[in-house]
């Protein structure tokens, strides 16, 4: 069977051409027939009889066409004109009878039209809807996205050259179990025939899953930058637009520019845009559907061994429909999770290498305040330290930018213009204090850091800032009960030093309240509730996406235990501040006064005033440096180590490749000799080896 080869497409000017030529022909053909007056054709004896019956109002003879075209006097009600030929009379005898009437008659005379005259006539009116079809044009365009309006099923995706991403494994800190899962796929663009040899495939496809900002398509353009293959990229919305089938197109489109550029890799952003579950009532010939079953059939339908990669992102894998994500399609799912304490240094250090900073940086202190920040925080952190540099007309960072870099994206930038009483500052002194000074007393807390007054833009009076000596993953009842009481110890302060509070303790209100009822909800730390979850988390990736699942009546009863365990905590807060009222209000004197307090200074106060904590702190401080520390070599061997086996390996692969070489140089130099030898044996040798090359 014969199949017809694709028609080629004709280009878009074309189309510009052919819509010209039809509003010429609209505007100068059909138009004036639509608007010009009616006209009718009488017999000359017909026009001699209107002419005497004085119903002609005007005659205009035209010899070159041989026609006599007549305006009857009730033209304004008829709206025709009436025509009819000349007959072979004298025009003395025709002029006399129009005199004799008192017509008004004319000829016309014949004029030669210029270039001008066609220019203007004809011309200007194409000049004109040409250039108000192209201004349509480009509105329309622009309303449909960049693929224009001949264009709109065309795939949208920028397309970047081989290793110009810029991007390779080396700006990317951290995340050493995502990029190993990498590598591999990486290994295989450039060297297939070590996978096909052993019958391995490529992977079809791998899916990135991670909280926003952890540098998912960073990664994705690390590995196009380390395999040096062509780079598609594209958010999952620009497959939809506003007309039904758009997506499923450019999803063919897409696919069918990958397969001509392999090897290469597609990256397709947001995935959950397009690839939502179809479990949710949709109707079946709903746009977003369309273009999902389109994406399942393409992956289906190419050949991995052709070295096309489809890599994609979310942060909300569970929404993904349960096709997209079988094997097959997305072989593996790669978790691109927070960094933890390590990983966010190694962060600061690569987003650190181009900004100049002083010799006594301390990125760990930064990397210990930053706990469940993202790589973008981190590279928010460096870029507003040196902003802030700059600001102070310095010509390096030094570690007081980077900490105020660290508050201004927790807290916000300093409010320099709000004016605070001295009352309302005396207020907000002492609620600070009360936190700085229960967290020392109480144990298993994290460190007080500074301790401030000046108001930020995110509404904060002052706050507490606490570095953790070590990054947790696991936290014990009594860790999340200190937290509750240290929480509410400024409001404690309030009433115990003044008698009454005030509105300065919404946040951390919300905060307590929020800790007690996930210890009932989801982590079953109270009697009472058993080893039960009443709360459901919709998103892993997105806070605030909880459900309550449970009856009313449990839910009456966490209601309950909340304010309960919320309270034992108040009244907790309340009583150890009034077991140390005086260090209290020397502290808060303190503060009032300076409006900022170091945890140095902190730490030398209740070292004066309060020894006892203090020792505990102390000992709990050094203890922590000393695991530090000896963690910190035994990471060191592991690398000598793991220099070692690499160094190793590299020697043992040149050794291995050295007999290979010896025998090139032996068959080399063998074929050397044999061009020395009879001619009769080198014409069979030569043979012997033209059927060898044609096998």
């Amino acid at each position: 069977m014969k199949i017809n080869p694709e028609k080629k497409k004709l280009p878009v000017f074309v189309y510009y051409l052919i819509m010209i030529v039809v509003v010429v022909i609209i505007t100068s053909i059909v138009v004036p027939r639509l608007t010009s007056p009616n006209s009718k054709q009488i017999t000359y004896n017909e026009f001699i009889k209107m002419l005497e019956e004085g119903k002609v109002e005007k005659v205009e003879l035209d010899k070159s066409a041989n026609k006599i075209t007549v305006k009857p006097t009730d033209f304004d009600k008829s709206n025709t004109y009436y025509y009819t030929g000349i007959l072979a009379v004298s025009d003395e005898e025709l002029a006399a009878k129009l005199a004799e009437s008192g017509v008004d008659y004319l000829s016309p005379v014949a004029q030669q039209a210029t270039i001008l005259d066609y220019l203007l006539y004809y011309g200007l009116p194409i000049l004109l809807v040409g250039l108000l079809m192209f201004i349509t044009m480009r509105i329309i365009s622009k309303r449909m996205g960049s693929g224009g309006v001949m264009s709109f099923g065309k795939n949208t995706s920028k397309i970047y050259a081989e290793k110009s991403t810029g991007k390779t494994f080396a700006d990317v800190a951290g995340q050493e179990e995502a990029k190993e899962s990498l590598v591999e796929i990486v290994d295989f663009l450039n060297n297939p025939q070590k996978y096909t040899e052993i019958g391995a495939r490529l992977p079809k496809g791998a899916l990135l899953v991670g909280p926003p900002g952890t540098g998912k398509t960073l990664m994705a353009k690390a590995v196009a930058g380390e395999a040096g293959v062509p780079f598609f990229s594209i958010s999952g919305s620009e497959f939809v637009e506003m007309f039904v089938g758009v997506g499923a197109s450019r999803v063919r489109d897409l696919f069918r520019q990958a397969v001509e550029n392999a090897p290469c890799i597609v990256f397709i952003d947001e995935i959950d845009s397009i690839g939502k579950s179809r479990d949710n009532g949709l109707v079946s010939n709903e746009e977003r559907e369309q273009t999902l079953n389109q994406l399942l059939s393409e992956m289906d339908g190419f050949d991995s061994s052709k070295g096309v990669v489809i890599l994609a992102a979310t942060n909300r894998p569970e929404v993904l429909d349960k096709a997209l994500l079988r094997p097959g399609r997305f072989d593996r799912r790669i978790i691109v999770d927070l960094p933890d304490q390590e990983e966010r240094v190694a962060i600061l250090k690569v987003h650190s290498k181009d900004v100049k900073m002083e010799k006594n940086i301390d990125l760990d202190v930064i990397a210990r305040a930053t706990a469940g920040a993202s790589g973008a925080d981190m590279e928010n952190i460096i870029n507003e330290a040196a902003l802030h540099a700059v600001r102070a007309r310095k010509t390096k960072v030094s570690q007081a930018e980077l900490e105020e870099a660290v508050e201004i994206i927790l807290a916000g930038e300093e409010k320099k213009n709000r004016v605070m009483s001295d009352d309302e500052k005396k207020i907000v002194a002492y609620h600070e204090t009360g936190h700085a000074l229960v967290t020392a007393l109480l144990s298993h807390t994290e460190p007080v850091h500074k301790i401030t007054i000046i108001p930020r833009t995110s509404g904060a009076l002052g706050y507490v800032l606490q570095v953790a000596k070590k990054q947790k993953v696991l936290y014990s009842k009594e860790d999340i009960i200190n937290e509750i009481i240290t929480l509410s110890a400024g409001r404690a302060a309030e009433e115990t030093k003044f008698g009454y509070i005030t509105t300065g303790a919404s946040n951390d209100i919300e905060r307590a309240t929020e800790l007690a009822r996930s210890m009932i909800t989801k982590y079953s730390m109270l009697d009472g509730f058993g080893f039960t979850a009443w709360e459901k988390q919709n998103s892993v990736y997105l806070p605030g996406t909880s459900s309550v699942n449970c009856s009313d009546s449990t839910e009456l009863r966490i209601d309950e235990e909340v304010i309960r365990l919320t309270s034992e905590c108040y009244e907790k807060a309340k009583e150890l501040l009034s077991e140390h009222m005086e260090t209290l209000d020397r502290l808060a004197g303190t503060l009032f006064e300076k409006e900022t307090i170091s945890g140095e200074e902190f730490m030398n106060f209740m070292r004066e005033y309060e020894p006892e904590a203090a020792k505990i702190i102390d000992e709990q401080m050094r203890a922590e440096k000393e695991k530090d520390e000896l963690a910190k070599s035994k990471r060191k061997k592991k690398d000598i180590v793991r220099e070692q086996t690499a160094s190793a390996t590299a020697g043992a692969s040149q050794e291995a490749e050295a007999p290979a070489s010896n025998e090139a140089e032996a068959e080399a130099s063998a074929e050397t000799s044999a061009e020395t030898e009879p001619a009769p044996e080198a014409d069979e040798r030569s043979g012997a080896g033209d059927a060898g090359d044609g096998q």
